[in-house]
């Protein structure tokens, strides 16, 4: 979760954007807090001011609420978002209020999810392998199943920063 939000928001830095707003997952959720925090402290470590978060879910449907304001607002020129449903809100939003993606606004998706490609423009976004993360879990259940102990480890599944014309 942090590697990937870290890729996501130093891609944009590397572009040339001043800052990166972010509209981030659930507030309860793990992954998004993981996301958040990872952003954050990206830009902090940059030197570059940490705007304000928009909260949301994980739908296309808060992407496009807090899509409606970033694309009225001309200073905001990188987002982050969530999820990439949440990058579809947020492109459909630039799209209807007339902010070119990626000529004036950069977006950038987390999850690679399948249809990600066919989204206009085509999004760059985070990929993360959900077949090797459920193999892991299917191994560790399982293992518990049989009686063995299964420890928490540090062995994480990479991620990886999938460009595409978003930004």
């Amino acid at each position: 979760q942090a590697d990937g939000a870290r890729q996501a928001t130093q891609h944009l830095l590397d572009l040339g954007h001043e800052t990166v707003w972010h509209v981030a997952g659930p507030e309860s959720s793990y992954s998004a807090a993981r996301r958040l925090a990872a952003w954050q402290a990206t830009l902090e470590a940059a030197g570059r001011t940490v705007p304000p978060v928009f909260h949301g879910g994980w739908s296309a449907d808060s992407g496009y609420r807090a899509g409606l304001e970033i694309a009225r607002r001309p200073e905001i020129t990188a987002v982050f978002a969530a999820n990439d449903q949440t990058a579809l809100g947020v492109l459909r939003a630039a799209h209807e209020l007339g902010r070119a993606v990626p000529e004036s606004l950069s977006v950038v998706g987390f999850d690679d999810s399948p249809e990600s490609d066919s989204f206009w423009p085509p999004l760059t976004t985070v990929h993360q392998s959900f077949d090797e993360v459920g193999r892991r879990a299917v191994t560790n259940l399982l293992a518990q199943i049989e009686g063995e102990s299964v420890r928490p480890s540090a062995d994480l599944v990479p991620v990886r920063l999938v460009e595409r014309s978003s930004t």
